[in-house]
């Protein structure tokens, strides 16, 4: 009886044992696919956010380099604005206004961050101020007007356009700009004034002999009038 014990309690454990670690192999298999399958959208997110985090370790690096880099700032003041982080962007774009005042991305970013974040007075105080900086300059005007523009404040871009015009009233340069607004706008009536007196100062605007085009306005763009170059040669020689 014993022996016949031992005999079956031998072959029960030699078919047993083989089938236990198939079970056993089985389950690992499946623990890891699914440790995979659930840590794969986290994965994947903290792969796409690599390149930002690359970014933003780079800028640091740059700032600490150099602080009074006015660009980096700015720059990291956009990822910071980007992320929602209010605070820790009007620090990077009052830091990188300090070390160049004239730094119209930043100021336009400002006033943008403080509408956003609830500022409203403070946005608006900020935007008059600076736009009273460059009150006396077209071009000052004309670059805060395009930084507005980026951030979608389009009222204030505006008025930054229409002053520098009036500054400037001979620049083909601010009135395409402002036809361009418009055009925008989808306001085709004063896209098409605008880029009209634009291509009267300068003829030599293909680009908005185009959209005029489309506007319906046939335009003619002057030719190129070739030199006798073997005439100046003469001469020069």
């Amino acid at each position: 009886m014993s022996v016949s014990w031992h005999g079956t309690a031998s072959v029960k454990e030699g078919t047993w044992r083989p089938r236990f670690v198939g079970f056993a192999f089985l389950v690992c298999v499946l623990l890891f696919v699914g440790c995979r399958s659930l840590g794969g959208d986290k994965g994947a997110k903290e792969i796409g956010r690599m390149p930002e985090e690359g970014k933003k370790a780079k800028l640091l690096k740059s700032i600490d380099r150099r602080f009074d880099n006015a660009e980096a700032h700015y720059e990291l003041g956009r990822m910071y604005q980007a992320d929602g982080l209010w605070t820790q962007a009007e620090t990077c774009y009052n830091t990188a206004l300090r070390f160049d005042p004239g730094h119209r991305a930043a100021q336009a970013a400002m006033v943008k961050v403080l509408l956003d974040s609830g500022n409203t007075a403070r946005g608006e105080l900020y935007a008059d101020i600076y736009m009273n900086q460059v009150g006396s300059s077209a071009a000052g005007s004309y670059r805060l007007g395009l930084a507005f523009q980026k951030e979608r404040l389009d009222e204030y871009a505006l008025t930054c356009y229409r002053r520098a015009q009036r500054l400037e009233p001979s620049s083909a340069k601010i009135h395409r700009q402002i036809g361009y607004y418009y055009l925008s706008k989808n306001d085709k009536v004063l896209a098409k004034e605008y880029l009209m007196r634009s291509f009267e100062l300068d003829r030599k605007q293909p680009e908005v002999a185009g959209e005029l085009g489309r506007l319906g306005v046939a335009v003619e763009i002057p030719r190129r009038v070739k030199k006798n170059t073997k005439k100046l040669d003469k001469i020069v020689e």
